[in-house]
């Protein structure tokens, strides 16, 4: 154990439960079989956390000393259940203890079965569940996120969000959905869901919706270390070899996001020496890889057009060279296969900058009715930018004080509130 004060044991408590929340959840659930359960046990480990760490130091292995912490108050009340069974139903008892009997067999946790995440991301992806609950329930359990940002995350209302994810997690019991990968010929019907979950843990990673920081490691990390299982789990799918190549092409580009004081450091800015070049060249080659394929759905394609533009950013030698018509194309062809309101507002920028302000005005003016986009800071922003371009001082003012008000992290705002005061 490591001494420390009570301000930096609460620090590492923080960052222990958004590093490591998943990856016990994703254990535990395994050992009992009942994801609720495994999620409480979990939230009981930390409770402890909060008690303990400050008296005894934080432990060498935060993760580890959750998971079996977890694994053994799960295991106590298995114990409870199995002593109430007895009493009332012979068969339940035997049920119960048979579990017990698993769990007492299986030594401390100390490094999560590396495949367990993958496990629970495709039992949260199972066909009886509906769609739309997949990747809250993903980015809930998987990822450990909060409702409040998974519904910032996906600009949905909280209590719904909420609602969907109890009804889930019931589900899951009491249908006794198993917590596995399925078997081969049952994979292909829930990749899709599989795939825009991991790439939107990346997401809330890259650029978070909340908090004191705009990028959330731990996220980016195991977004990419799932996306490589499923590419090893399925080995030449196109949508997968694509959106591990999105994946790459962006993270090759996080170095370089923050400056040393924690500030965001724009595209046009960035110190290109400081971008990941190893994986810039992996990224472009699982890009090749998907694009040879013959056979390519939509939601492939999706994946394949963001790379390409993740692409044409990454091998830019510098901002002034970036190819912009050839990524307003890319977008343009993007927005055939969706109506998102992110790839619309990254269109409308393309547009800027390959054929000028003046066509992009109307385009954004168009997004601000869009209401997936209400309480986005992205869209003020992305107006401040333009009028700018235009020369328009006082409506560049005015959007970037909208985008300060309504960023979601402290960088973000300090961000806006620094180009607001750039201006003549």
């Amino acid at each position: 154990m490591n001494g420390n004060g009570a301000a930096t044991t609460a620090d590492a408590v923080v960052a222990a439960f958004r590093a490591e929340a998943g990856a016990a959840v994703a254990t535990v659930a395994r050992l009992t079989g009942d994801v609720g359960r495994a999620e409480d046990a979990v939230q009981e480990a930390f409770a402890v956390a909060v008690v303990r760490w400050p008296l005894h130091g934080v432990p060498e292995r935060p993760g580890a000393w959750i998971t079996t912490t977890a694994r053994n108050r799960a295991l106590d009340v298995l114990r409870r259940e199995a002593g109430r069974a007895v009493r009332e139903e012979e068969s339940a008892r035997a049920l119960r203890d048979g579990m017990v009997a698993a769990l007492e067999a299986t030594p401390p946790v100390l490094h999560p079965v590396v495949d367990d995440q993958l496990r629970l991301l495709f039992t949260c992806c199972h066909p009886a569940l509906a769609r739309e609950v997949h990747v809250e329930l993903a980015l809930r359990l998987v990822c450990g996120l909060r409702v409040p940002e998974i519904a910032r995350a996906l600009l949905r209302g909280e209590d719904a969000v909420a609602r969907r994810i109890h009804r889930a997690k019931s589900k899951i019991r009491d249908a006794r959905i198993p917590l596995r990968v399925p078997p081969p010929e049952l994979l292909g019907e829930r990749l899709p869901s599989v795939l825009d979950c991991v790439y939107l843990t990346y997401t809330e990673g890259y650029a978070a919706t909340a908090g004191d920081t705009l990028i959330r490691h731990d996220l980016c990390d195991e977004a990419v270390r799932l996306t490589r299982l499923v590419v090893e789990l399925l080995p030449g799918h196109p949508g997968a070899q694509a959106l591990l190549a999105l994946l790459l092409l962006q993270d090759a580009r996080r170095p370089a996001r923050l400056d040393a004081d924690g500030e965001v450091v724009v595209l046009a800015d960035q110190d290109r020496t400081r971008w990941d070049a190893s994986r810039i060249t992996e990224g472009m080659r699982w890009l090749d890889l998907a694009s040879a394929h013959p056979e390519v759905t939509a939601a492939d394609a999706a994946y394949l057009f963001q790379a390409a533009v993740a692409a044409e950013h990454s091998t830019a030698p510098s901002w002034d060279a970036t190819d912009w018509p050839a990524i307003r194309t890319l977008y343009d062809q993007l927005a055939t296969l969706t109506s998102s309101p992110a790839v619309l507002l990254n269109r409308a920028v393309a547009v800027a900058h390959a054929d000028g302000p003046a066509a992009a005005l109307p385009l954004l003016e168009d997004l601000a009715a869009d209401p997936r986009l209400t309480g986005s800071h992205r869209l003020p922003l992305a107006l401040a930018e333009v009028h700018r371009m235009l020369g328009s001082v006082q409506a560049a003012r005015a959007a970037y004080a909208e985008a300060e008000r309504l960023a979601p992290t402290a960088p973000e705002r300090r961000h806006a509130t620094r180009m607001r005061a750039s201006l003549p």
